[in-house]
């Protein structure tokens, strides 16, 4: 049914612009230091951050369903990819942030 296309379609994209908006939002505000875009740090003693959990949680589900219609958000891809970079080889949150920042700014 077309209609019933138009409107996921629709929803979709809300979602990924939802999604887009809180991910710039939460890049900015990690970039000048804070903590806890990428993972939790509340057990070393920081502060939460639940607006970035909540990002999180929506990339997940934002990937699970575009994989279902063979479909791919790079912006949800990458910061996913960043959630996981942990260990020795970890730049650091900010760094990673302005990064992802600077890469935003040059691919529009």
């Amino acid at each position: 049914m077309p209609m019933e296309e138009d409107l996921e379609s629709g929803q979709m994209e809300s979602l990924i612009q939802a999604f887009r908006e809180q991910l710039l939002a939460c890049l900015e505000e990690c970039a000048t230091g804070r903590r806890g875009l990428f993972s939790d740090y509340e057990h070393l003693g920081q502060e939460a951050w639940p607006e970035a959990a909540r990002l999180r949680e929506l990339a997940f589900a934002l990937q699970s369903i575009l994989a279902q219609s063979g479909e791919a958000d790079p912006l949800c891809d990458q910061f996913l990819d960043l959630c996981s970079i942990h260990g020795e080889n970890d730049p650091g949150e900010p760094k990673l942030a302005r990064a992802f920042l600077n890469e935003i700014a040059g691919g529009q």
